[in-house]
């Protein structure tokens, strides 16, 4: 049986490892190796590319497949050939098949025209608005999977630039960890049947958390 976290991927580059790495890290242009270094290098590079976000998304924007493109470049541009641009390999977690390849850039469209243009710029009257624009917005990005790797973290990332919109502190998604990724990974498969509610609860936590956190201080 496959592990959860393991991709399923055709030999393109894409779905190529760096020698040496025993199979455990994407090529990449640094030649890393070690997973462990690649893992620090992409959260202190996700660090710097939201810093940047922050600053170039502001209250008003109504966001596109091309800001999320760019998202990604910015994050992991310096880290692989392949950010920023759709896949062009199938990609699967288990039984789990996100969208196909071939599909991407069609559904990716449709979520600028749809999605994205009702939900941003991310500015409503209630707490219950926000979390219902966050929660579909996440969820639907998530089932595309536009990119090889890291779309679980752009979406994150669209996510915190959308509460900003809203007004809110960036968003905490420690939380989301552990025994508790697992409702968070149900709630991605629910909303194949465009039933957002266990999103939206995902949301709600996170929010709570942040803003006690951010109490605290």
């Amino acid at each position: 049986m496959k592990k959860f976290d393991r991709y399923d991927t055709s030999a393109l580059i894409e779905a190529q490892f760096e020698p040496g790495s025993c199979g455990r890290v994407l090529k990449n242009k640094l030649g890393i190796k070690s997973k462990h270094e690649m893992d620090k290098i992409e959260r202190d590079e996700q660090e710097r590319a939201i810093e940047k976000l922050t600053s170039l998304f502001g209250r008003e924007h109504r966001f596109t497949p091309v800001d999320i493109c760019n998202m990604h470049n910015i994050w992991l541009g310096k880290i692989y050939e392949w950010a920023g641009k759709y896949r062009q390999v199938n990609v699967s977690k288990g039984d789990f098949h996100f969208a196909a390849s071939a599909q991407v850039q069609k559904l990716m469209f449709e979520l600028g025209i749809e999605q994205l243009r009702k939900f941003t710029p991310c500015r409503f009257g209630s707490l219950e608005e926000v979390v219902e624009a966050l929660a579909i917005v996440h969820a639907e990005l998530v089932l595309i999977h536009p990119f090889r790797e890291g779309n679980g973290r752009v979406a994150r990332m669209l996510s915190t630039l959308m509460a900003l919109q809203a007004g809110l502190p960036p968003l905490d998604f420690r939380g989301v960890i552990g025994k508790k990724k697992k409702y968070y990974i149900a709630a991605v498969h629910a909303g194949m049947r465009h039933d957002y509610a266990p999103m939206e609860k995902i949301f709600r936590s996170v929010i709570r958390r942040t803003l006690r956190i951010r109490a605290q201080k």
